[in-house]
């Protein structure tokens, strides 16, 4: 089939290079001309593993192109709306002016029988608004919901956990799904669950998954406080947590909160829309969530105050990580920015270093010096504080480590290193959660 991207961002640039991968001719539709240019050279402009190659493929195969000209998706039958939905500025909701504009750019070159399959995360209602817009198009509408996690996303994607159709009522259902079998066809063919279901589900399915994900973090985290308290190791009690089959070991890290471009506006969204239909516990549920996410960053600058005898006036600090997550380059609502930016605000000399986040990221922060290796942002220091898991960060030798900083201080925030390696190497170690029980954990088999 030939199918269109609108909006070639993380998610839209990820399913129009699986879609080619399916079999289909593909153009992506995208407003920013610099972006565009990087595709089309297949070198998508962040990083995401597998993402170039996947790209690459597409574009070399010649069923794969990146366009700024709307009318380029003239005669695709199914177009995928993949725009973002950002927080909005003043407020917890959605941003849908994209979403919107995304179908004003697309109703020139729609035709009866087209379908519109909207992907981006939206408040429950969304559907009905842009189905209003599509009216006299004669093309139908469907809801089908991603759930790409950025560091997998190609994965995700070529190995769906499910496939999501919300279809509205009425005659046209049999003949959308038709289609969107045909568009999936080699990953339903391969064993992928599909569910069919209306569109108010289809679109609360992603922010309630993700509200669950933000909740059990916090819920390690609010856990790991109370350990920190009473001298218990959280990371014992997380592997003996997530053991049990009920529970499962994912999300289950207790560390310095969550972050990115999803988790936290997904859930404050969803906080909103509990909210506007009057389901108050749900509402004060999500907001005490994200009020614990918030507080464990907090308690990250105050560990870190405590190491360094209650003042970091002047302290040199080597922070590892400035991405919300390792094997991404993004840094929206980053854990490990916000605790930086504190430290700097209370008087410390902070250096930031990350393989992968662009340098012309850094000019945002000019509180904060920027390295892009590790030795760089340690020398000197007088605590390193491990805020992204980074494999170069977590693989670094303790023993040579600790003859470039100044004090040898270490504060875990992902709870990544091993404590017993490095206080035998010297150093004065502090895991988020761990309390005084620093002994070596060991997964049973």
């Amino acid at each position: 089939m030939k199918v269109s991207v609108i909006g070639c961002g993380y998610l839209g640039a990820v399913h129009a290079a699986t879609m080619a991968s399916l079999g289909h001719t593909v153009v992506g539709l995208e407003p920013d001309a610099t972006k565009v240019w990087a595709l089309a050279q297949g070198l998508p402009p962040f990083h995401e593993p597998g993402l170039q190659e996947l790209v690459q493929e597409g574009l070399i195969s010649g069923r794969l192109e990146f366009t700024t000209e709307p009318s380029a998706v003239a005669g695709s039958s199914v177009h995928f709306i993949c725009v973002g939905t950002p927080q909005a500025k003043t407020a917890m909701d959605a941003d849908l002016s994209q979403i919107l504009a995304a179908i004003d750019a697309l109703l020139p070159y729609l035709h009866p029988g087209d379908v519109v399959a909207g992907k981006s995360t939206v408040p429950v209602g969304t559907s009905e608004l842009v189905s209003r817009r599509l009216e006299g198009s004669g093309a139908f509408l469907a809801w089908n919901p991603e759930f790409l996690r950025q560091g997998s996303a190609v994965s995700d994607s070529l190995h769906p956990e499910r496939i999501v159709y919300g279809l509205p009522s009425g005659g046209n259902r049999s003949r959308i799904q038709t289609v969107l079998d045909t568009v999936y066809a080699p990953l339903l063919d391969g064993g992928t669950p599909r569910i069919v279901t209306d569109w108010a589900t289809a679109e609360l399915i992603k922010s309630a998954a993700n509200a669950f994900l933000a909740m059990k973090l916090s819920y390690i985290n609010a856990v790991g406080e109370l350990c920190e308290q009473v001298g218990a190791d959280v990371v014992g009690l997380s592997l003996a947590l997530g053991l049990d089959g009920r529970i499962g070991a994912d999300y289950l890290k207790a560390g310095v909160g969550f972050g990115g471009g999803c988790l936290p506006k997904d859930l404050r969204s969803f906080r909103v829309q509990a909210k506007d239909h009057g389901v108050d516990s749900l509402e004060e549920l999500l907001s005490l969530v994200d009020g614990i996410n918030a507080d464990a960053r907090y308690r990250a600058g105050e560990s870190a105050l405590r190491m360094c005898g209650g003042s970091v006036v002047g302290r040199r600090i080597g922070v590892l990580g400035a991405a919300f997550k390792a094997d991404t380059d993004d840094v929206r609502d980053s854990p490990a920015l916000d605790i930086a930016l504190q430290l700097a605000a209370e008087g410390a000399q902070v250096t930031v270093s990350d393989p992968r986040v662009p340098e012309h990221t850094w000019l945002a922060y000019p509180q904060l010096s920027f390295v892009r290796h590790a030795e760089q942002a340690l020398r000197g220091a007088e605590l390193a504080m491990l805020l992204t898991p980074w494999p170069e960060f977590v693989g670094l030798d303790p023993a040579e480590t600790a003859l470039l900083m100044s004090v040898p201080r270490m504060y875990d925030g992902r709870n990544a290193l091993d404590p017993v390696a490095w206080k035998t190497a010297g150093w004065e170690y502090y895991g988020a959660g761990r309390g005084m029980a620093l002994g070596s954990v060991q997964a049973a088999h």
